[in-house]
C-alpha cells in the first residue's frame, strides 16, 4: 500500500475530504477517523473483505470482535436485532447516551460477516458523537466497522498523529480531525442480561446506565488462572487482559492518601534509578516533577476526566523520548477512574 493519504478537517476543504474518506470507505478501503473517544479503524462493516483489511493493518488476532458504528437507528436496524423484550431498554439507552461512548452488545443480523464479531452470536454497536465521523459515515451509506487506529496491543490514538505513528502505509486514509475530546475508548455494555453488564467501563459509567434505565448494572471481572485466559472465550471487544500498552516498562502506584501516593510514586521512581533506567512519570499538574527525568502533566488530581483525556496521550509521548520505564499513579473511587484503572492494568500487564 502507498503512503497513507493525509484529509485534514476543518477550513474550507472540510467537505472535500469527509467525501473523499467516504469515497475511500465505499470502496472497501481503510480510513482511520476521530471519534469523541479515541481514533477508529474504519471499514465497511458489510464487506467481508474490508474487514479482513483492518485485522491486517492492525496485525490483530482474528478472534478479537470489533464494533460497528452507525448514523442513525435505521442503520442500527442493518446490523442489529433489539428484541421485543428489551425495546424499552435499549430505547432509554439510546435516548441517554446516542451519540455518545456507548456501545451496545446485541443479536446480529445475517448482514454482518463473522470476521466484525469474530463468530459471536452478539455485534457490538454505537453510535458517535462526533460530528464529522456522523457525516462521514452517513456519507459513506454503510455501517462502519472500527476498532481503535493503532497496531494491536499498543497504546490507544487520541490524534492523527498517533494513527501514523503507528499505521502510515499500512491503511488507504486518516482524516484528521485535532485531538479527541473523552480520550478512552467506549463503555461496552450488554444489554440483554440482567443485571447488565459492562464488559469494558468508559465514560458513560456504570451509575450513569442504573440511573437512565432503573436496572442493575455489574461490571465484568475476567478469572485470571495463572495469568492465562483463552482469548477466543472474552466476550465481547475491549475485554483482553494486556491492551494500550507502551514500549517502556508500565509501573503503577496505587495507594489511598494523597501524601502516601506521593510518598510511593517517588520511591517508585528511586528504585528505578537504582536500576540505571530513564524513567518517565505521568504526574499530576501540581505534583513536583523534579524526581523523574521526563514528564507528562495528567491534569488536576482528581479530575477523572482530565486524566482520561490525557492518558494515551502521555503514554506515547513518554514512550517517543526514550524512557524505559514510566511511573504512573491510579486513580481511585467510582465513575470515569474505574475506566482508567482497567486501562493502566491491561497496559503494565507484560504478558
Amino acid at each position: 500500500m502507498c503512503k497513507t493519504e493525509q484529509l485534514l478537517a476543518g477550513g474550507a476543504g472540510e467537505a472535500q475530504a469527509v467525501s473523499r474518506a467516504a469515497e475511500i470507505l465505499r470502496g472497501g478501503g481503510l480510513v482511520a477517523f476521530p471519534t469523541e473517544t479515541v481514533y477508529g479503524l474504519g471499514a465497511n462493516a458489510l464487506d467481508g473483505d474490508a474487514v479482513a483489511k483492518i485485522f491486517a493493518a492492525k496485525e490483530r488476532p482474528g478472534w478479537d470482535p470489533l464494533i460497528v458504528h452507525v448514523s442513525d437507528r435505521e442503520m442500527l436496524d442493518r446490523v442489529a436485532m433489539v428484541p421485543a423484550e428489551m425495546d424499552e431498554r435499549v430505547a432509554k439507552l439510546i435516548a441517554a447516551f446516542w451519540p455518545g461512548p456507548l456501545t451496545l452488545l446485541l443479536p446480529r443480523t445475517t448482514a454482518v460477516p463473522d470476521a466484525v464479531t469474530a463468530g459471536r452470536p452478539l455485534v457490538g454497536v454505537r453510535m458517535p458523537a462526533h460530528p464529522l465521523t456522523l457525516e462521514l459515515i452517513r456519507l459513506a451509506g454503510v455501517p462502519v466497522a472500527a476498532p481503535s487506529a493503532n497496531r494491536f496491543g499498543r497504546t490507544s490514538p487520541t490524534t492523527a498523529a498517533h494513527v501514523l505513528e503507528d499505521l502510515d502505509g499500512r491503511i488507504d486514509a486518516v482524516l484528521d480531525g485535532g485531538a479527541t475530546r473523552v480520550g478512552i475508548e467506549s463503555t461496552v455494555l450488554d444489554v440483554l442480561r440482567t443485571p447488565m453488564v459492562i464488559y469494558r467501563p468508559g465514560a458513560v459509567t456504570q451509575e450513569m446506565i442504573a440511573e437512565a434505565t432503573g436496572v442493575a448494572v455489574e461490571i465484568f471481572r475476567p478469572a485470571v488462572a495463572g495469568g492465562d485466559v483463552a482469548p477466543e472465550s472474552l466476550p465481547s471487544p475491549g475485554v483482553g487482559l494486556r491492551h494500550y500498552a507502551p514500549r517502556a516498562r508500565l509501573e503503577l502506584v496505587s495507594v489511598a492518601g494523597v501524601g502516601d501516593l506521593r510518598h510511593s510514586l517517588h520511591a517508585a521512581i528511586e528504585r528505578a534509578h537504582e536500576a540505571d533506567e530513564v524513567v518517565g512519570a505521568i504526574l499530576p499538574d501540581e505534583w513536583d516533577a523534579s524526581y523523574a527525568e521526563e514528564t507528562f502533566g495528567c491534569g488536576e488530581w482528581g479530575d477523572d476526566d482530565a486524566f482520561a483525556h490525557r492518558i494515551f496521550a502521555g503514554l506515547r509521548s513518554l514512550d517517543a523520548r526514550g524512557v524505559d520505564v514510566i511511573v504512573c499513579p491510579v486513580p481511585v473511587g467510582d465513575g470515569v477512574a474505574v475506566a482508567l484503572r482497567d486501562r493502566l492494568e491491561k497496559a503494565a500487564r507484560r504478558k
